[in-house]
């Protein structure tokens, strides 16, 4: 008489939830842009209406031009004050980063997570087809770090 097991058949293993997940799932794809022409004082007044510290720069046909920030603001605010410059006629395109890092919507977001703490942003645009689809910031990753934690993570 042999042993009989009581298991039933049992399901191919899925994949970890992590691979699932990737940098699309989680960008935010309703942006505040800039344009290169606009005043520095006009990207102030969008950064704090908007609760966001910085923002893409892109052209008519939404590509990337650069990026801005709340630090370039300050240091524009700096300058001014210390050379005694009108801020009336600054404009993103002046105080812009024009080298900006990307990164892949199909990046795995973990993959994201580590490309954050080596290159020390605080976001990174998507694009797509040479087009600015989407960015994700460090908030759009540790939002996505909590969902994962019910899935692969043991606390």
């Amino acid at each position: 008489m042999g042993i009989k097991s009581f298991m039933g058949k049992r399901a191919a293993p899925e994949k970890p939830a992590d691979e699932l997940i990737s940098v699309k799932d989680y960008m935010t794809v309703n942006l505040v842009t800039f344009r290169e022409n606009e005043n520095i004082m006009d990207v102030m007044e969008k950064l704090i209406k908007h609760g966001i510290s910085g923002g893409c720069v892109v052209n008519e046909k939404m590509e990337l031009l650069g990026m801005i920030s709340e630090g370039d603001c300050m240091k524009e605010i700096s300058d001014s004050r210390y050379y005694n410059m009108p801020m009336s006629d600054l404009t993103v395109g002046k105080r812009m980063i024009k080298k900006v890092e990307t990164i892949d919507g199909n990046m795995n977001v973990l993959e994201a997570a580590r490309k954050f703490t080596e290159l020390k942003f605080r976001r990174f645009p998507i694009v797509e087809n040479g087009r600015l689809v989407g960015q994700i910031s460090q908030r759009d990753v540790l939002n996505a770090a909590l969902k994962l934690k019910a899935h692969t993570w043991n606390y």
